[in-house]
């Protein structure tokens, strides 16, 4: 059994970040607690590094008896979760500066980060609910952080629905081990084929429905925009981010992996859900006015076009590097939408962004990058990810879907423009107070993200060239 556990060295990182950063914090006066953010983002900041290291000697592996893969999808998922925890990290720091839990914030955050890399990793069942605790149970904990009225039913929302699918997960679990008598993957690939239709059918769905969960898809979506909007806004941020980085990528390796030759109708069940979460998702933004819940409803379409990567995980080679460079783009450019929400607290609705291109130039240059992206427009990273994503589709025979999706992006571009239209209105502009910003961090935050997703949109075949190679068996 290989119990390298230097293999596992950036998840140890942010766990120890979240072990010190606690007894620290608990010694620290109010006014020092930062010093628990720096902690987590110089975490990050090594995790970056020893996983560019692995990547560049090409030490792919799997640990402890096959339980956790580091390969490519691992490694790129590590550098998009750890990337948006740093930016998250940015934009949170003057919400939470002096908060009486600003400590536990920051621990919180550390140990959901760290569930979320257990989840892209997770080679085997038991270790793939067990990432789903650690980032499930944190991430509860935040959306309360305000301890006001909504904040608390959003997270009650969140828990209730979180504790359901969960337990669904580990029934969906123990009915796969009862079929195959194994929880690694590459195990359950050869025994599942000659199990029994029923058991492994609903076990499948079981597992499904827990990721779904995490995912943020149909029908498993209701929790989202209650929690958007409830919770402070770099909360929601990670919310909508992180948990689906996992998620997503967890339900990939497991369809690949473990079911590759199974009889059950998988990749029909995956388009189905990806054609109803892109559509409800944009069906639902598009009379939104409180511009939190439009961009919760903007991330379940979002979730949409990317399961059209998994719905065809074992029939097209695109499949994987769309996949992950989708995620890459969509999470840097949605995290740049919401650091400029950071910056404006006042500006709750979208009439309140009326005339913000005058006020505030550097932010609406920002927003219009951010949201034009997530459209899919060149040259952001958001529009070549689509790009891989629709031509996975095709290649994988389903090209309807594929067809559905290019109408989704054609209508959303309608309610992202009723958001960027009232930017460049110089009558009747918002207040002044509308437009107070918060700091400088999240602004900050803000371009850096918008950067990032231009970077990608421009230099992305060095990402798509690394994203090409093989899962582990």
């Amino acid at each position: 059994m290989n119990q390298n556990l230097t293999a596992l060295l950036p998840e140890l990182l942010l766990l120890g970040a979240a072990v010190v950063g606690l007894v620290t914090g608990s010694w620290l006066p109010r006014r020092r607690q930062w010093i628990v953010a720096a902690l987590v983002a110089a975490a990050c900041t090594a995790g970056l590094t020893a996983t560019a290291v692995t990547m560049a000697t090409g030490r792919e592996q799997t640990v402890f008896s096959s339980a956790f893969a580091v390969d490519t999808a691992t490694d790129i998922g590590r550098l998009i979760v750890l990337t948006a925890l740093l930016l998250i990290v940015g934009m949170s720091v003057e919400t939470v500066r002096d908060h009486r839990n600003e400590t536990e914030y920051w621990v919180l955050l550390s140990l959901s980060g760290a569930g979320t890399l257990a989840m892209t990793g997770a080679d085997d069942l038991l270790m793939l609910f067990a990432g789903y605790l650690l980032a499930s149970l944190p991430a509860y904990a935040l959306a309360a952080f305000a301890r006001d009225a909504r904040g608390t039913e959003a997270a009650l929302k969140y828990y209730l629905m979180g504790a359901l699918l969960g337990t669904t997960m580990l029934a969906g679990t123990a009915l796969l081990y009862g079929a195959g008598h194994t929880t690694g993957y590459g195990a359950l690939s050869k025994a599942l084929p000659g199990a029994p239709y029923g058991p492994v059918a609903v076990g499948l769905v079981g597992v499904l429905a827990g990721l779904l969960f995490k995912i943020g898809a149909v029908p498993a979506h209701f929790w989202v925009p209650d929690v958007t909007d409830g919770a402070p806004t770099p909360v929601a941020a990670y919310v909508t981010t992180l948990p689906k980085i996992g998620a997503l990528i967890a339900a990939y390796r497991l369809l690949h992996q473990a079911f590759a030759d199974s009889d059950v109708n998988w990749p029909l069940l995956v388009a189905v859900v990806a054609a109803a979460t892109m559509t409800l998702g944009n069906l639902a933004a598009f009379f939104q006015t409180s511009v939190k819940r439009l961009l919760a409803y903007s991330t379940i379409s979002q979730v949409g076009y990317l399961l059209m990567a998994v719905a065809v995980a074992t029939r097209s080679e695109l499949a994987q590097r769309g996949l992950l460079f989708y995620l890459a783009a969509y999470t840097v450019t949605h995290l740049g939408a919401f650091a400029v929400l950071t910056e404006l607290p006042r500006a709750r609705s979208l009439a309140d962004y009326r005339g913000l291109a005058r006020s505030r130039p550097g932010l609406a240059a920002v927003l219009v990058v951010c949201l034009l992206g997530l459209v899919g427009t060149p040259p952001t990273g958001v529009f070549l990810g689509k790009l891989e994503v629709f031509s996975a589709s095709v290649d994988g025979g389903q090209t309807w879907l594929a067809a559905l999706a290019v109408a989704n992006t054609v209508a959303s571009l309608f309610y992202y423009l009723r958001w960027l239209g009232p930017l460049f209105v110089t009558t009747g502009a918002a207040p002044a107070a509308a437009h107070a910003v918060r700091g400088r961090a999240a602004a900050v935050t803000a371009c850096t993200a918008a950067v990032l997703s231009l970077a990608l949109g421009i230099g992305g075949q060095a990402l798509l060239t690394l994203a090409d190679d093989p899962l582990l068996p």
